[in-house]
């Protein structure tokens, strides 16, 4: 067995990775192996499909394992943001478990069918072909592991943006046993059991549930009901099967039921048109959204076989097979009042089937994959949107703007990555990628009077059609990648790295036909001109990067520095723009308008590390560690055209994307014996950092999220042999208040006023990120 195939422990945040800096751990009086586990902590990352010491890895890659998740309480997959640099994860405006996911300014924000996502979000290998239940909460997770810059060489599906690994562990050849509860301010109480079992030398399995609840935040105080709550169940189930010393297959399944509240929105203007006031209320997470003709849920799950075969010392066969399907319904309400003046009640339905081949080579100087993917998805939303009623809304007429999309991807790739290594010092990286997508969208949108329609417990009147669309469009691209490296010593690496991304066109679901310009003025909008306002076209990234990582003193000190310029091209720009259909003065419905109108340099610096500051300071074991993660980034458009034809790119920001992020870790770790139980006892501290950011392209005073720090504290015994477990987590200590998603639906006139663009209120609202929150744990391994 080579240097490239045998199991590669990682030492700390190597290179580029803010890993456990000093995880609790069962002895007292260590050996030296035991002790540099301790302050190191271990992991094996994945990053080029085979395991790898970080520092060889020609790529930004940040990697957190599983007891660094748990030290620092991590909740759910938006936490990893705050320790991984120029990265954006957080919860979409309106819902509780839909993603919004931004690398180095490249993301989509748009949940709706038929836009991709610009940063994959991949689980145990299977791509998540949407963003909805992308929420994932960390339980019975091995590591996390986040890609920077384009992927698409290397992993089944292409990615423009980058990509989050989420790792659940591996079954145990002994029987194992954990048991996690915990109770917390706002009501918080969790629970988490995880097992796993051999049933033969060759079979295991193994399982993990969890109960996470919560009261809300705020309230809704025309519902009574709590706001920003959770009320989330979630299984796993895993097996392991060793046909034959050479043939592995592993089975997994998940489903995950989401029934917290309907997470509304808080106005950030009042009211704007009589006869009631309504001022802005005091608590950010206080609602007066009326909304309630469907409940808030969703559901998700999934399964997938992966097998692995060694066919000799240097090839391996591997296959992915996966199936998922999600169902979520919520009742969004964009004004947050009472009146049905902007009502937005949706359903969305996604599945998808992907199956991927890889064949991975390895010897002593070549190593590599060749793979093949191939993914049926298809996405379905249908949502109502409400305008201008009172009261009862059922039973008094209202306009209604229906909107049902479904979008259809067929998509087929082979993809290559190889690397061969030149001499014992310097290595060269060739991969390309071959995409070829096929995206079907039927666009159908209708006008009613008499409230909502047939699918949300309505019987209103038909009064018009103003969409009947089907269109059908095959997009294909060809994408390199290129790297060399150079390793000065075998603790550093010099490399670098260009590489494309592509993500492909499609239609957009909300497009209203009758809404299409006359492009050649002949007096008559052909099905020509409707196919090319519904349609718009792939987008592409070139992405260069030069990095050096580094680790010094014997392991004390690991670090990474990488300066990046990305060319971004064709952008795809949705958005949605009111519509005035009886030429009354008031838009009373909106279409969407996705239009390739940008192109845009990006470019920025990260640094991450880790350092133990001192041992043995105040006893023989204790131990003080210092990780950080600094990230800059540039993202500027150089071109933006606007509905008019005019070039605007002064007057628009890259959106979701802080200039500076930042984040510090201080751990301490040290013996602690509590009533005659010996044990060690970890404490932390995370202060995080993230500069101005805008939630749209156009800059809003009310929205956009000024710099902002967040102190997190924690602090864990474990009695000796890791037997019982006790921690208190903090989070956002300061009790800070922070804008993560918004709807925007007004213009803010040079005098001060405001004018509604939709609607006759004004829709202005913000979602916020959480409060100060205390937890204390219990949990006990067999």
């Amino acid at each position: 067995m080579n240097k490239h195939t045998s199991r590669v422990a990682l030492i700390a945040l190597a290179a580029s990775a803010l890993t456990p800096l000093a995880p609790a751990f069962a002895q007292v009086d260590e050996d030296a192996g035991a002790q540099t586990e301790r302050r190191f902590g271990p992991v094996v990352v994945t990053a080029q499909r085979r395991e790898q010491n970080l520092i060889d890895v020609p790529l930004s890659v940040s990697a957190f394992d599983g007891d660094l998740l748990a030290e620092l309480g991590v909740a759910d997959i938006t936490e990893v943001a705050k320790i991984s640099p120029n990265v954006t994860l957080e919860v979409s405006r309106g819902t509780n478990s839909t993603l919004t996911a931004f690398i180095r300014g490249v993301g989509q924000q748009d949940p709706v069918a038929g836009f991709e996502a610009g940063v994959g979000i991949y689980v145990d290998d299977v791509y998540l072909n949407r963003p909805q239940s992308a929420v994932l909460d960390v339980f019975d997770v091995e590591r996390i592991e986040v890609l920077r810059g384009p992927q698409g060489t290397l992993y089944g599906r292409n990615t423009i943006g980058g990509a989050v690994k989420y790792v659940t562990r591996s079954l145990a050849n002994e029987p194992a046993l954990k048991v996690r509860a915990a109770v917390g301010t706002y009501g918080q109480k969790e629970v988490v059991v995880s097992a796993s079992a051999p049933l033969s030398d060759t079979f295991r399995v193994g399982g993990a549930v969890a109960a996470l609840y919560r009261d809300g935040f705020g309230e809704n105080i025309i519902t009574g009901k709590d706001n920003y709550n959770k009320d989330v169940a979630s299984s796993r189930l895993s097996a392991e099967w060793d046909v034959n010393p050479d043939f592995q297959l592993r089975f997994a399944a998940d489903y995950t039921k989401d029934d917290s509240n309907a997470r509304q929105g808080h106005r950030l203007i009042p009211d704007q048109f009589a006869p009631f006031t309504y001022p802005v209320l005091d608590s950010e997470y206080d609602t007066r959204a009326g909304l309630n003709v469907v409940k808030q849920e969703s559901e998700a799950y999934g399964g997938s076989i992966v097998g692995e075969y060694t066919l000799s010392d240097t090839i391996t066969l591997k296959n992915i097979l996966a199936y998922r399907e999600d169902e979520s319904t919520s009742p969004i309400d964009f004004d947050s009042l009472p009146e049905a003046d902007l009502d937005v009640p949706a359903n969305y339905a996604n599945d998808q089937f992907s199956e991927e081949f890889q064949v991975l080579y390895s010897s002593e100087r070549l190593n590599g994959i060749v793979g093949v993917y191939y993914l049926d998805a298809n996405a379905s939303t249908v949502f109502d949107v409400l305008l201008g009623t009172t009261g009862d809304l059922l039973l008094l007429p209202g306009l209604n703007a229906q909107t049902f999309g479904d979008v259809g991807t067929k998509t087929w790739s082979i993809f290559g990555d190889f690397t061969y290594d030149l001499t014992d010092r310097f290595s060269v990286t060739v991969g390309a990628r071959y995409t070829e997508d096929e995206r079907t969208a039927k666009v159908l949108r209708r006008t009613y009077i008499g409230g909502f329609s047939e699918y949300f417990g309505g019987n209103p009147l038909l009064i018009a059609t103003t969409s009947d669309f089907n269109g059908s469009a095959t997009f294909d691209d060809f994408s390199p990648r290129l790297s060399v490296s150079y390793k000065a010593t075998d603790s550093s690496n010099l490399y670098a790295t260009y590489a494309q991304g592509f993500k492909g066109g499609g239609f957009d679901p909300r497009g209203q036909t009758t809404a299409a310009p006359d492009l050649d003025l002949s007096g008559t909008v052909t099905d020509a001109e409707i196919y090319e306002f519904m349609q718009f076209e792939p987008e592409e990234v070139d992405s260069y990067e030069i990095g050096y990582k580094g680790s010094q003193y014997g392991g004390d000190l690991n670090y990474s520095v990488a300066a990046f310029y990305s060319d971004y091209k064709d952008v795809q720009v949705p958005g949605s723009v009111g519509i005035d259909t009886d030429n009354d003065g008031v838009n009373d419905t909106f279409t969407g308008v996705t239009t390739n109108a940008a192109a845009a340099t990006i470019w920025g610096i990260e640094f991450e590390g880790s350092a133990t500051l001192a041992e043995q300071v105040f006893n023989q074991s204790d131990l003080f560690n210092l990780g950080w993660s600094v990230g800059y980034v540039d993202a500027q458009y150089d071109e933006y055209i606007d509905a008019f034809g005019n070039d605007v790119a002064n007057a628009r920001v890259i959106q979701n994307t802080p200039d500076w992020t930042a984040s510090g870790r201080l751990s301490y770790d040290t013996p602690l014996t509590i009533l005659d139980n010996n044990g060690r006892l970890l404490m932390n501290t995370l202060v995080s950092y993230r500069g101005d950011s805008s939630q749209f392209e156009v800059p809003s005073a009310y929205l956009d999220q000024p710099a902002f720090t967040l102190v997190d504290v924690g602090m864990r015994w474990e009695t000796e042999g890791g037997r019982w477990g006790f921690s208190l987590n903090g989070k956002n200590l300061t009790d800070e208040r922070y804008i993560v998603a918004g709807y925007n639906f007004v213009n803010v006139n040079t005098n001060g006023t405001i004018t509604p663009t939709l609607g006759l209120e004004g829709t202005l609202t913000g979602f916020y990120g959480d409060p100060r929150t205390v937890t204390f744990g219990v949990d006990f391994k067999y």
